[in-house]
């Protein structure tokens, strides 16, 4: 890989709404190796290899938003851990942490963690979330449509023996999970683990009506606060959740509400997609190739199509999940990145 970029360009990121972009998602891959009902279909068709960024330009578009003033960077997927190499990319990022940039975080599914925890740590990660939709393997069999639970407890585990901080990500879906949702958080308390609740978002097609299992987290929490002590928390890790502390313990209670409590005026983020795409809002199809843009112009057209793509960023998404609509958008969850 070529050296790091020297961050010396550098316009700040405020979109037209006055909003700073301090944070930067990247899908590193589309693939994955599970089949959630809520964010695929079963049979996928994956992009060819041959239109995915390459690592290194991965990271060269990663440094010259740390340029532009990005303090934070978490990698995601699909699975970010089915990327061949992808610790490499890691070290290269994380080479930044400390310096150019606050904190470099990766989601994953946990299928490969334990085998990856340590080089993640190594390369500078402190802090990794785990979807985890539910700890029964009938159920999460179900959910994934093949998956193994026990690799995800396993990998769950050996991140925490190498010292990374874990936070479950739960998706709330009517029917399937609902009544698991008390006693998860009940589990990450004993475990030391944080745990965030997600209402199901409509993005791409899938193999059912999204109406059938949304679950709206209003509710949730109102059952939630009726069976633990929970207290506001001020302070976020730069994302879309609110928090809660589970009183008397170390565990934190997030809520990504994007249906029943719209987050996007204070949002920080942009994603970066698998195929050099870049979207201001994962509700809208507004974007800008910045791979062209690298690849036919090197780094002045890289920094102005960067800068053009803050400019355009939406104010707000528009996503709804009423019987029979249709996704917000066409892409799934995992091309844009989580």
């Amino acid at each position: 890989m070529m050296a790091p970029l020297s961050p010396s360009v550098a316009a700040p990121l405020v979109d037209g709404f006055g909003r700073a972009i301090r944070y930067l998602r990247i899908s590193v891959t589309d693939r994955c190796d599970l089949r959630c009902r809520y964010c695929m279909a079963e049979e996928m068709t994956f992009l060819p290899r041959e239109k995915l960024l390459a690592l290194e330009e991965i990271a060269i578009i990663a440094e010259r938003f740390m340029a532009m003033g990005v303090r934070k960077i978490r990698l995601s997927g699909g699975e970010p851990l089915v990327r061949r190499d992808v610790i490499d990319l890691v070290r290269r990022l994380g080479r930044h942490v400390g310096g150019d940039l606050d904190e470099l975080t990766m989601t994953t599914n946990g299928m490969r963690l334990a085998q990856h925890a340590e080089a993640l740590f190594d390369a500078g990660v402190r802090r990794v979330n785990v979807s985890l939709d539910s700890r029964d393997p009938d159920t999460f069999r179900h959910i994934t449509r093949h998956g193994d639970v026990t690799q995800v407890l396993s990998g769950i585990a050996a991140a925490q023996a190498v010292g990374l901080t874990v936070k479950v990500n739960m998706v709330a879906l009517n029917g399937l999970n609902d009544h698991e949702i008390a006693p998860m958080l009940a589990w990450c308390v004993d475990q030391g683990l944080d745990l965030t609740l997600i209402e199901t978002m409509p993005m791409g097609a899938i193999d059912e009506d999204r109406a059938d299992r949304f679950l709206p987290l209003t509710a949730v929490f109102d059952e939630l606060s009726a069976a633990f002590a929970l207290e506001r928390e001020t302070t976020g890790t730069g994302g879309p959740a609110r928090y809660w502390r589970v009183a008397g313990t170390g565990t934190k209670l997030g809520l990504i509400s994007p249906l029943t409590a719209n987050f996007c005026d204070g949002c920080n983020r942009v994603r970066l997609t698998t195929e050099g795409k870049l979207y201001g809002c994962l509700g809208h199809d507004d974007q800008v190739d910045l791979k062209a843009a690298l690849r036919d112009g090197g780094l002045p057209a890289l920094d102005e199509t960067i800068l053009a793509g803050i400019a355009s960023k939406p104010r707000r998404h528009d996503f709804s999940v009423e019987r029979g609509a249709a996704p917000a958008v066409a892409r799934h969850m995992s091309v844009t990145g989580g």
